[in-house]
């Protein structure tokens, strides 16, 4: 398997090489050759039937300024849903983010083939729930979006019938809340008990699984959509967690379900979880793209390959 993981960076390096000598261009045949391999994962969104790819985008690191840093953004944005993914996953806080996304979709025409999720403001009293509603859509430069989310909790009772209201108008197609604290979880459990939301977006790793305790099981019951976010790691970091395998080859068990990185080892348990529906793990460069993308094709493992793989990391040095 270790030189199956070495095959996969120089494919990478082969198809990034390609795509920089191309870059005005939609996405290269290398590219589309490596989502082309095996069928697609997709998950049934539980109030709608709409299926979407397990595999999204988070874009915590998006509020840029210039054209230059913007650059890899576009790339991204531009060859994603070509390799086979759609949810876009963004937040008022998360400073110029909604307006990149939206100067990039725009300019690049495919807004079309995303499913785009934002979230009204984390910090303060929000005076005009509705304004602020509509600053994301005036900043993402959509009349409509995929999934409005309240951010972390905050004033959500307040909040929910304003989003009930946008979703009836057409605003917003789907309507949800996120968390992505362990110390937010009872918070949380009562909100979902209270509000008819389509989604629910929470913190669940391999290095991060208290989520699994209660609210995956109570999100299947309920029949909400789930969004995994910060897939790799909890609050040590993603750092710490692929800082953890550093060196390591890959198990002979990474085979079993297709898994050429450990990138798509830690993604493919996330989203082996029958209560997911996507994960969105942060990317601003090609590489990771394509990376991460591959976790959404193939198989996954099974509930005794998931135990096998909670064990094998358990026992690793911390």
């Amino acid at each position: 398997m270790h030189d199956h993981s070495i095959h996969r960076r120089r494919f990478i390096r082969a198809a990034l090489a390609g795509t920089t000598a191309l870059a005005a261009g939609p996405v290269l045949p290398a590219l589309a050759e490596a989502a082309a391999p095996s069928t697609l994962i997709t998950r049934a969104i539980p109030s709608t039937g709409e299926a979407l790819p397990v595999i999204g985008l988070g874009t915590n690191a998006y509020g840029v300024q210039t054209t230059e840093e913007m650059a890899p953004l576009r790339e991204v944005l531009r060859d994603m849903s070509r390799l086979g993914g759609t949810v876009i996953d963004t937040a008022h806080a998360y400073g110029r983010s909604e307006e990149v996304i939206g100067e990039l979709l725009e300019g690049l025409g495919n807004r079309d083939d995303y499913f785009i999720a934002t979230k009204t403001p984390i910090r303060g009293e929000i005076p005009d729930v509705d304004a602020a509603i509509r600053t994301c859509l005036e900043r993402l430069r959509v009349s409509q979006l995929d999934l409005l989310q309240v951010h972390n909790l905050h004033e959500i009772d307040r909040q929910v019938p304003y989003f009930m209201a946008a979703r009836e108008q057409g605003l917003t197609r789907h309507i949800g809340a996120s968390v992505s604290s362990p110390a937010q979880y009872e918070g949380f459990i009562g909100a979902m008990e209270r509000h008819p939301f389509d989604f629910i977006q929470v913190n669940y790793s391999i290095d991060d699984r208290g989520a699994a305790e209660r609210i995956l099981p109570m999100a299947e019951d309920l029949g909400f959509a789930v969004l995994i976010n910060m897939p790799f790691g909890g609050r040590r970091g993603a750092a710490s967690t692929f800082a953890r395998v550093a060196d390591r080859p890959l198990p002979d068990w990474a085979a079993e379900i297709d898994a050429e990185s450990w990138a798509q080892v830690f993604l493919k348990y996330v989203v082996s979880h029958p209560a997911v529906t996507a994960a969105i793990p942060g990317t601003t460069r090609l590489r990771h793209l394509l990376d991460n993308q591959a976790a959404g094709r193939g198989r996954l493992p099974d509930a005794a390959l998931r135990r096998d793989i909670e064990r094998y990391w358990d026992a690793l040095p911390s």
